[in-house]
């Protein structure tokens, strides 16, 4: 199907950021998407209009019931000025799992690419080239049917915006860096059978106090253990989190309560594809502390899209700290790094078949 959007031009374009110094979710473009569902009609009337403020009814059950989901994507400016988009069509699929399970209206995944293509289109000149810089994508529904009823909604607003951003650790600007994780066991991200796969706001609402707790701790992100007993690794922080033990790399499985993460998608495919063992099992912080004990710790990192591949240098657990890869940067997270943020800008060439370009 052909989608076509009318565009309403801003008259007021705002100046472009430093390059240098964007950091992560403060410069917003010109322009947003939108676009409603109604029950019986459907999404329609999707239109791109000048970025600013929207309008929200006090009684509007996001706002109660927090009835929302968002999605996370990022564009890229090629050597040869193309813009490249990485693996939208997971996006796609992934906002309609948690759709799902929020009880907001099914989307066409073939819409919602095109409505995503189309905005970064309009604001192409915001996408920033120095190292390490990206155009952030951000594509969010909430329900804004003006009720107090615990129940879903009829109404819905899809909406695109998208910002200019750097590094999203700063202590990984100018390159990869070790960072200090605390391990959390006294608060959960996430329990099976809860809302832990989906992509939600109150998934991250609920862990902004351990990472406080963190921060109090000299770190700068949590490592979640799980909510049962409170010993196997689940993520780090937003991001999957990744370990080599030996010859053997090894993340927490698709349970229920682990984010399918597009970027955990592609490191764990092209791992395997360069002939690593990887293992998608429970692993206990007590096996992590005895490898590290034994020497098998090799190195660790977290994968998601904003950061791609940030390694995991020290973990704090019970008041002491288990050294990764000496504090630095393995090889195997350097050499992910490389390959996938090459293939998401073009230096590398794409042997997947993950990159869409728009012209």
């Amino acid at each position: 199907m052909s989608y076509n959007f009318p565009v309403t031009r801003t008259a007021n374009p705002k100046p472009k950021p430093d390059q240098s110094n964007l950091g992560f979710g403060k410069y917003f473009t010109d322009h947003m998407f939108i676009m409603d569902y109604d029950e019986g009609q459907g999404w329609h009337d999707g239109k791109i209009v000048p970025y600013g403020p929207i309008s929200l009814d006090p009684a509007s059950c996001v706002l109660h019931y927090a009835q929302m989901m968002f999605e996370g994507m990022k564009a890229y400016l090629t050597p040869d000025k193309k813009i490249n988009l990485f693996r939208p069509d997971m996006n796609a699929k992934r906002l309609n799992r948690t759709n799902e399970r929020m009880c907001i209206p099914y989307m066409d995944e073939e819409l919602f690419i095109e409505a995503v293509k189309a905005t970064v289109k309009v604001d192409a000149d915001w996408i920033p080239t120095e190292p390490g810089t990206a155009l952030y994508i951000r594509p969010y529904i909430i329900s804004d049917e003006v009720s107090f009823s615990v129940e879903p909604a009829k109404h819905y607003h899809f909406i695109i915006i998208l910002c200019a951003v750097g590094a999203y650790y700063d202590i990984n600007r100018g390159g990869l860096t070790g960072s200090h994780i605390y391990v959390e066991d006294e608060y959960i991200r996430a329990a099976v059978g809860g809302t832990g796969f989906a992509k939600v706001g109150g998934n991250y609402a609920g862990g902004m106090r351990a990472t406080k707790k963190a921060l109090e701790n000299g770190c700068k992100e949590v490592l979640w253990l799980d909510a049962h007993e409170h010993k196997y690794v689940e993520e780090v922080g937003t991001s999957n989190a990744f370990f080599m033990i030996g010859d053997e790399i090894i993340t927490a499985p698709l349970g229920g309560s682990i984010l399918p993460g597009v970027t955990r998608d592609s490191t764990i495919t092209m791992l395997r594809k360069w002939g690593y063992k990887v293992s998608e099992r429970r692993l206990s912080i007590q096996e992590i502390e005895a490898a590290s004990k034994d020497g098998t710790l090799q190195e660790a990192w977290a994968t998601g899209t904003a950061c791609v591949i940030s390694p995991i240098g020290y973990l704090r657990y019970m008041d002491r700290d288990i050294v990764i890869h000496g504090g630095g940067v393995g090889p195997v997270s350097q050499k992910l790094y490389d390959q996938i943020y090459g293939m998401q800008t073009g230096v590398v060439a794409d042997d997947m078949g993950w990159i869409v370009q728009l012209g």
